[in-house]
């Protein structure tokens, strides 16, 4: 395997799918970089972030298109190619610009294979940027995961590492169901290895990212680097956490889920995506219905407060739930179970 960054592993997935196959096609704002460049060059960035960079110079206008700024033609777009047989990529750049699109998205393509009876393919991946921490401000930092999640006909990809960031993505270009792929704007230049090689990792697959017995921590995304620090954390306190990153919201790995909890008899459940009706929410309560009664405390949920995402560096460290928070949440979870133990409950 080569170390490469969370970028670096988007960008192979899409270049190597593209080479494979030649239905698969990128569309959005800015994909190319734009035209004229600086010192000769024809291409720029190739995305805001870089992540398409190069793509255009090998594949050309036809596959790598570069759209005027506007989310719901870029979605409609996909949409008409995706019906006739393409496999567009469509990047809407920050998924924060959702609500411009969302009918396409909503009321049309999570619906067609529903609504034609199973004969309409729609093999579609919207990709687009999630996450708090870069100093974006309100609009430019949320994480609406749990708002795709909820939309009957979508599947939901929330990658943690550049691993999975490369198999995931090319699972979700093959998919013949629309695919929303979440990238965490704060994991691009992380690094991991990652095979050369076309792979694939499945959707609904949870991976057990640490092994422990005392508490399982769910995370997705950056929040799963942020609980691995608090199990470090924990570890010194002689408390073992198991990490279990769900990969994708939906479809939802819960047995895993529930497997872990079962081992552990504590939960906490981290998620930066909302406050109220959450990820966290979601797990929690179906956890909660497969094992009630053999918990030894209530779940603790770890998530941001119920506020938009301030813009002020120190206020948006308080926001984002941090290591140090998810190692409080578990000590609350460890000593309130002892309060109750010691008071006879």
């Amino acid at each position: 395997m080569t170390n490469k960054t969370f970028r670096a592993a988007i960008n192979e997935a899409l270049s190597q799918e593209m080479h494979r196959n030649p239905d698969v096609v990128l569309m959005g704002e800015d994909i190319r970089g734009g035209q004229g460049g600086t010192a000769g060059e024809v291409e720029a960035w190739g995305g805001v972030l870089g992540a398409t960079k190069g793509l255009w110079a090998t594949f050309g206008s036809s596959r790598v298109i570069d759209t005027p700024i506007t989310e719901s033609a870029i979605l409609g777009l996909a949409a008409g190619a995706a019906l006739t047989g393409l496999r567009p990529v469509a990047e809407v750049m920050f998924f924060d610009f959702i609500g411009v699109c969302l009918d396409a998205l909503y009321n049309q393509i999570a619906k067609f294979r529903y609504m034609f009876g199973g004969r309409a393919c729609t093999p579609l991946v919207v990709r687009g940027m999630i996450g708090a921490g870069m100093r974006a401000a309100a609009q430019h930092s949320q994480s609406p995961y749990h708002l795709f999640t909820s939309i009957p006909g979508l599947k939901v990809v929330v990658p943690s590492s550049p691993y999975d960031a490369k198999g995931l993505l090319v699972q979700a270009i093959r998919d013949d169901d629309p695919v929303i792929f979440c990238e965490h704007k704060g994991l691009y230049d992380i690094k991991g290895e990652v095979p050369d090689d076309l792979y694939t990792i499945p959707f609904g697959e949870a991976r057990i990212v640490r092994s422990g017995k005392d508490v399982t921590i769910v995370a997705l995304g950056r929040m799963v680097h942020q609980a691995l620090a608090a199990a470090d954390i924990l570890a010194m306190e002689r408390i073992s956490a198991e990490v279990v990153d769900p990969r994708t919201t939906s479809p939802l790995d819960l047995e895993t889920i529930v497997e872990s909890g079962e081992k552990c008899r504590r939960m906490i459940v981290v998620d930066e995506s909302a406050a109220r009706c959450g990820f966290a929410h979601d797990v929690a309560a179906a956890v909660q219905g497969e094992l009630y009664g053999a918990l030894l405390a209530p779940i603790g949920l770890v998530t941001p407060p119920h506020t938009p995402i301030p813009f002020s560096p120190v206020l948006e460290d308080a926001w984002i739930p941090s290591a140090a928070a998810i190692a409080k949440a578990v000590r609350a979870t460890v000593s309130g179970e002892q309060r109750r133990s010691a008071a006879g409950v």
